[in-house]
Order: structure tokens, then C-alpha cells, then sequence
């Protein structure tokens, strides 16, 4: 085998102690946040859900015209009109609902809660897939998905301007479930 090697240690060297950082366990809160991150980020985040067919008609902000659906381009309530739309079965023209027959006394956000009371269609505090979301003030989403622990997936467009997005919020945050119109 070959040589033997040693080595020598001077005997008038310290040893330090060993020191640790303190340590903190992750907060229940702090579970609870990533875990929504988590949620958020399986959902299929910013445009990989979108399937809104005009993301690139010019805003109201940039002189664009109302969409077909008589709303305008981009904003919230023309993306869940047309989701509406679209899982009633009327993805492309002739549209079943549109501003006329969904909100026909004004259209922006702020309008639906009443529009939906005035028709008699149905408003609840609980959600299911496929219900507007109306978060107050002067938005609607979409509800993609409804999570354990009070928490629900919207999907929406103008929540960021005039783009598609998608959060998770906590059920509580919302004012109103509208429940899609009766066919």
C-alpha cells in the first residue's frame, strides 16, 4: 500500500464552541400563506387559464369600441359575461347574455349585485364554480374554483389593468356569489 501520512496538530490551539442560529418555526399563518401560493401557482397562473378571445382589443382607456358583447374589451365584466357565455354554451356568436340581458341599467362592476337581485336570479354567500364573484366596489370575477379552508380561486381581467390574472382569496373577502342566470 503506499506511505502512511500524519498530521500534527499544534497543542496550543483553541477549539471555539459550536454556535447555532436561532431557530423559529414556521408561524401556522405562514403555512397557511404558502400554502395559498402553492394553490395560486397550480391553478395556472396569469395566462395560462386565459381563454378570453379578444386579449388584445384596444381598451376603452386606448378609444377601443364595446366588444360584441357590449361591454368593453378587457375589463372585468366583459371577461365574466363572456365566461357566462361560454359555459351556458354560447362560446362565439350569437352570445346569449350580453349587456342588454345581463345588466341592461348600466354595466360596470358596481351594477351586477343589482342587476342580479332586480332579475331574481340567485345571490348566495356561498360559492360554486362558475359564479361571479362581486367583490364590491366596481368589480366582478369569475369563480374558477372553491378551495377547503374558506378560500376561493377567481380568475378575472382588470384586476390587474386590463389583463388576465388569477389570486386566491379568502371567501369572506367577498361581498357576493351570483349565481350564473337561469338558461
Amino acid at each position: 500500500m503506499g506511505e502512511v501520512q500524519t498530521l500534527k496538530v499544534n497543542a496550543d490551539i483553541t477549539v471555539a464552541a459550536p454556535t447555532r442560529d436561532p431557530f423559529r418555526a414556521t408561524s401556522p399563518e405562514q403555512l397557511a400563506e404558502l400554502a395559498l401560493q402553492q394553490t395560486y401557482l397550480a391553478s395556472g397562473a396569469q395566462s395560462l387559464g386565459d381563454d378570453y378571445p379578444w386579449p388584445y382589443e384596444a381598451t376603452d382607456d386606448e378609444g377601443g369600441p364595446l366588444s360584441p358583447l357590449n361591454y368593453y374589451y378587457r375589463e372585468c365584466v366583459d371577461f365574466v359575461a363572456w365566461r357566462l357565455n361560454r359555459d351556458a354554451g354560447f362560446p362565439v356568436a350569437p352570445f346569449k347574455w350580453k349587456w342588454a340581458d345581463l345588466t341592461p341599467n348600466g354595466g360596470d362592476g358596481s351594477q351586477w349585485l343589482f342587476a342580479w337581485r332586480s332579475n331574481g336570479w340567485p345571490v348566495s354567500d356561498t360559492p360554486i364554480p362558475g359564479s361571479v364573484a362581486y367583490t364590491g366596489g366596481n368589480h366582478v370575477a369569475y369563480v374558477k374554483q372553491v378551495l377547503d379552508g374558506g378560500f376561493v380561486v377567481l380568475e378575472e381581467y382588470n384586476w390587474v389593468p386590463h389583463v388576465y390574472s388569477q389570486r386566491t382569496v379568502p371567501i369572506s373577502t367577498v361581498v357576493a356569489f351570483l349565481y350564473p342566470p337561469p338558461a
